[in-house]
C-alpha cells in the first residue's frame, strides 16, 4: 500500500492523516482532527471517528492517491483496554468510551466509513507513539532500547527493542504497561496524569484550574514550581527500576504535560544522573502526529509479521 490512513484516538479527540508508506511522512493537507465526547453513545462516538477519517479519505480520493479498486489500510492508535487482534473494545470502568464495551470496532465503524474497501489494524496508543518516535530518530543516532511514555489525561507507556513493542518478559512489566502499576499508595496513572496536577494545585492554592496543566504551568510561581519538582521526583522514583531492568538508553516523553517540559525536564535529568542512570531524554511536541506515524507502521510487512501474533489484549 502506497498510502495508509493513520488514526489517533484520544480521550477527547480523534485525528486522522494519510501517511506515505515509503517515506513514513504525513501527506500534506490530509490531517484532520475533531473533538469527541468519550461519554457519548456508541453511535455518536463511531460517527465522530468516521467523520474525521472520511475527511482524510475525501482528500485521498480527490487527489487520486489510490487507484479505484485499491484497499485502503486504516491503522489505529487506540487506548486500552482493547483486544487489538480482534478489534473489540473492552472499555469499562475507566470513564471513557464505555458505550463501546464489547463492541467490534472493525464491524461497527465500517457502517460509517464512506469507502467500504478498507482494512483495519489496531495497536495500543502508547506503543504507536513509541514506534513513531523511533521512526523519527535521526539516521545514525538511533537508540535500540527505548521507553516511550505519554503524559496527559492518562499515563501511557511502551517498551521497544529495535522498534518492536515488548509486552512480556523478565525485563518488562506485564503487558508492557505502567499505568496500572503500584506507586506510593495508589497506581501510577493517578500520579502521572492531569488529575494529579489538578489535585495538587487545588491543595496548594485552594483554587480549581479550569484549563488543565497548561494553566498551572503558565502561573510560574513558587507553588507551581514545587508541584513540577515533586512531579519530576515522583517520575524518577517510579521509572528508575524499569529503566535499569530494561537497560533503556532513551526515554521519549509526549502528551500534553510534555509541553510544559521546561518546568520539569532539568530536574528529571539531574535526578537520573544522581542515580547513575545514563539516559537520553527526548521530548516530542507533536504526540498525535507521531502516534499516527507509528500506527501506519502496522502496514510495514516485516514489522507486521513480527508483531501480529503478539498483539496484546488489555
Amino acid at each position: 500500500m502506497a498510502i495508509i490512513i493513520g488514526v489517533d484516538v484520544g480521550g477527547s479527540h480523534v485525528s486522522s492523516a494519510a501517511v506515505d508508506s515509503e517515506s513514513f511522512k504525513i501527506v500534506s493537507d490530509t490531517y484532520f482532527c475533531g473533538p469527541v465526547d468519550c461519554m457519548a453513545s456508541k453511535e455518536i462516538i463511531l460517527q465522530k471517528w468516521a467523520e474525521i477519517i472520511n475527511e482524510t479519505i475525501d482528500v485521498i480520493e480527490k487527489n487520486q492517491m489510490i487507484s479505484e479498486n485499491e484497499t485502503i489500510g486504516i491503522s489505529f492508535s487506540m487506548p486500552g483496554p482493547f483486544q487489538y487482534e480482534s478489534g473489540i473494545a473492552m472499555f469499562k470502568g475507566n470513564n471513557k468510551f464505555e458505550a463501546l464495551f464489547n463492541v467490534s470496532v472493525s464491524d461497527e465503524l465500517l457502517k460509517y466509513i464512506k469507502n467500504k474497501n478498507v482494512n483495519f489494524r489496531f495497536l495500543n496508543d502508547a506503543s504507536c507513539f513509541g514506534v513513531g518516535s523511533t521512526l523519527k530518530q535521526i539516521s545514525g543516532s538511533a537508540h535500540e532500547k527505548v521507553i516511550a511514555i505519554t503524559l496527559g489525561t492518562g499515563f501511557g507507556a511502551t517498551f521497544l527493542d529495535d522498534k518492536l513493542p515488548i509486552t512480556q518478559g523478565l525485563n518488562v512489566p506485564n503487558n508492557g504497561c505502567l499505568w496500572d502499576k503500584p506507586f506510593e499508595n495508589d497506581i501510577a496513572d493517578n500520579y502521572f496524569s492531569t488529575r494529579w496536577f489538578l489535585k495538587e494545585y487545588e491543595n496548594a492554592s485552594g483554587e480549581i484550574a479550569t484549563d488543565g496543566v497548561k494553566e498551572i504551568a503558565g502561573l510560574e510561581n513558587h507553588s507551581t514550581a514545587k508541584i513540577f519538582d515533586n512531579f519530576a521526583d515522583n517520575l524518577t522514583s517510579f521509572l528508575s527500576p524499569y529503566i535499569i531492568n530494561f537497560d533503556a538508553d532513551l526515554l521519549v516523553i509526549g502528551g500534553n504535560i510534555a509541553k510544559s517540559y521546561k518546568l520539569f525536564l532539568t530536574k528529571l535529568e539531574e535526578n537520573f544522573k544522581s542515580r547513575d542512570i545514563d539516559l537520553t531524554i527526548s521530548i516530542v511536541d507533536e504526540t498525535e502526529q507521531t502516534s499516527i506515524l507509528g500506527s501506519s507502521y502496522l502496514y510495514n510487512d516485516v514489522f507486521w509479521e513480527r508483531i501480529k501474533d503478539e498483539l496484546p489484549n488489555f
